[in-house]
């Protein structure tokens, strides 16, 4: 990662300063939030996937610039917006916009997040680049949506977890190398290539985070953290389709009624370890991740290919 951030280290610089006056606003209090927000920067890796997809095919530009703070925005929106949802009160080893400040604020903050992106598109006539992220913003309602309605039944297979991380994740990060890819080159061939490989990195990503909540790193994500918000991550999907009727029943009954209880939590987590669910998870991410290395080789090998390469690795090799 140190790589590709150093590829496009000016790049970034500009970024940021575009990004900070995009949401400046006049009313104080949502200018104290923005800046609250601005200064609890997560790793910037979407913003980062649009100007190294942008810069891999030409030269990066103001509409590459708009379509990373673009970007940005939707993916700040979409956080602000989740915490309420999942009720939680801190993100980035924060706290979260709604913890400080209400669940009415953050929604209305979700929404100005949106709309100032609307906006930035609209005023520039960048029509394109609105269609291929409006697409992503559908696509992740529908996403939270779906893993909400399965998460109250329990009732989720592999298709249906793929649909939903693709839809939620990967759907994101899809739009941003599109969006990159076509601010410089404006060819939907190219485009939808990107957005190909967007998705194969997001859905290796997504699986990343899912292991995180087997494992004993410390990442401001507690272990077991999925489990106690009843979400079923890859590794226990395949668990319970592998364990007998039985372990399944007892698995099932921890996670509908006792998913806060620390211990149990840590049985269900000990159990998923020792079926082959985490073995199982690591193969499919390094599917997907050596998928995505595959579409970047079918373009030139400049120093942005090799930074993608490298964004793509971080992916699946990060500690947090």
């Amino acid at each position: 990662m140190k790589f590709a951030a150093k590829i496009i280290e000016a790049e970034l610089k500009t970024f940021e300063s575009r990004f900070s006056g995009a949401v400046k606003s006049d009313v104080p209090l949502l200018d104290t939030i923005m800046k609250y927000i601005i200064r609890r920067k997560g790793k910037q890796l979407r913003p980062m996937f649009v100007l190294l997809s942008a810069k891999l095919h030409g030269e990066v530009n103001e509409r590459s610039y708009r379509a990373a703070a673009l970007v940005e925005m939707l993916h700040t929106a979409t956080l602000v917006h989740d915490d309420v949802v999942d009720e939680s009160m801190e993100r980035r080893g924060f706290f979260s916009i709604n913890a400080i400040w209400k669940n009415k604020i953050a929604v209305l903050v979700g929404d100005y997040l949106l709309s100032k992106g609307l906006l930035m598109a609209t005023t520039h006539e960048d029509i394109a680049l609105l269609h291929i992220l409006s697409e992503a913003v559908k696509q992740m309602s529908e996403g939270e949506l779906l893993q909400i309605e399965k998460s109250r039944k329990l009732n989720l297979d592999e298709s249906v977890y793929f649909e939903i991380i693709k839809n939620k994740t990967a759907s994101l990060l899809s739009s941003a190398c599109g969006a990159g890819a076509w601010s410089t080159t404006q060819d939907k061939e190219i485009t939808e290539k990107m957005k190909r490989f967007g998705e194969k990195t997001g859905i290796a990503f997504q699986i990343k985070d899912d292991l995180f909540d087997y494992g004993n790193q410390d990442i401001g994500k507690p272990t077991g953290n999925d489990i106690k918000e009843k979400k079923l991550s890859l590794p226990l999907i395949y668990t319970l389709n592998k364990v007998d009727k039985a372990t399944k029943r007892q698995l099932l009954y921890i996670i509908k009624n006792h998913n806060k209880d620390v211990e149990k939590v840590k049985e269900v987590v000990t159990i998923v370890q020792q079926s082959g669910g985490i073995h199982y998870a690591e193969q499919l991410m390094n599917r997907y991740k050596n998928e995505a290395l595959d579409i970047l080789q079918q373009f030139p090998q400049t120093d942005a290919g090799k930074a993608l390469e490298d964004l793509v690795k971080f992916t699946t090799e990060r500690k947090y």
